[in-house]
């Protein structure tokens, strides 16, 4: 059976926020699901800051995964980063996450994206596998941030 990847409408906000949750409880990090909800909304009203996609299987939802843009004249046009994906704990390990990574190589390129990025944590070994699996390598280039 193969995942359905279903494009995010307003009525999936609480279902996404609600795994979103889930997700950012694995790593500790801080969610206001009603600043999320929000987000969530603007982001599925804007078709300029990226896509997202709610994943199926089995006639039910089982995770999600968004993509947002960003211009770049060093890669010639549009990039995008794979802000999040995540899977329910009983929908992992059935080789869903490599059939969205090919889903979303797919989509990047009929949306002109020239270069995929994405975050990983450190100890996420299992993810780590899976992306090196996709064709994504370890960037040369260390990652920073300044909250403005």
């Amino acid at each position: 059976m193969k995942p359905v990847f279903k494009p995010f409408e307003t009525g999936d906000a609480n279902a996404v926020v609600a795994m979103m949750q889930e997700f950012y409880a694995i790593d500790n990090y801080p969610i206001d699901a009603a600043v999320s909800k929000d987000l969530f909304m603007q982001f599925t009203e804007n078709d300029g800051l990226g896509r997202g996609w709610v994943i199926r299987y089995d006639g039910k939802p089982v995770g999600y995964v968004i993509l947002t843009f960003v211009f770049s004249f060093e890669y010639k046009g549009r990039i995008a980063f794979l802000d999040e994906l995540f899977f329910l704990p009983d929908a992992r390990g059935l080789g869903l996450g490599k059939q969205t990574l090919d889903f979303i190589a797919e989509q990047a390129k009929l949306l002109s994206v020239k270069i995929l990025y994405l975050e990983v944590e450190w100890h996420n070994a299992r993810a780590q596998k899976l992306y090196l699996s996709k064709g994504f390598i370890m960037h040369n280039r260390g990652m920073m941030k300044m909250v403005v």
